[in-house]
């Protein structure tokens, strides 16, 4: 089977390529991809950007409050590190209560590991996930315009 990327083209003008990894998270990489070919992803911006920790989005919203209407998933928890580039699952206090949201990791965010569902790393394009506006929200968000899927 060839290897699944998702892109995020940025409203910046760059692309940022994640590599899929479906062998740590088969649940919500299906989850991510089938979000991503039914457009939920365009348009949405990432409303939680924290230098030196991670940018968070996927909220249709961009309150940090909502997600798609598929139901959450159960956790998929691994020995993954959560390093620079790392793309892993939002969730509520509730470890079950992923759905749409992710975030990426800036930098080294071990405290993280097995604590939330890592499902792809950032192959290409890191330096426009840094470039994101910062803020909790951000004054003006930075958007993903589209998400696609390539195999």
């Amino acid at each position: 089977m060839s290897e699944q990327t998702l892109v995020l083209s940025l409203d910046s003008g760059g692309d940022v390529v994640i590599r899929l990894r479906p062998d740590l998270a088969p649940g919500h990489v299906e989850r991510i991809t089938k979000l991503a070919k039914d457009g939920f992803y365009d348009g949405v911006v990432f409303h939680r950007v924290i230098p030196g920790f991670m940018a968070q989005g996927g909220d249709p919203t961009g309150t940090g409050t909502s997600g798609s209407k598929e139901p959450d998933l159960k956790a998929e928890f691994s020995d993954e590190p959560h390093v620079r580039g790392t793309c892993s699952m939002a969730r509520t206090m509730n470890p079950d209560s992923a759905n749409s949201q992710f975030f990426i990791c800036f930098d080294d965010a071990r405290f993280l590991d097995r604590q939330y569902t890592v499902w792809g790393e950032v192959t290409e394009g890191m330096e426009h996930v840094d470039a994101l506006p910062k803020g909790e929200p951000p004054a003006t968000p930075g958007k993903i315009v589209k998400a696609e899927v390539r195999d």
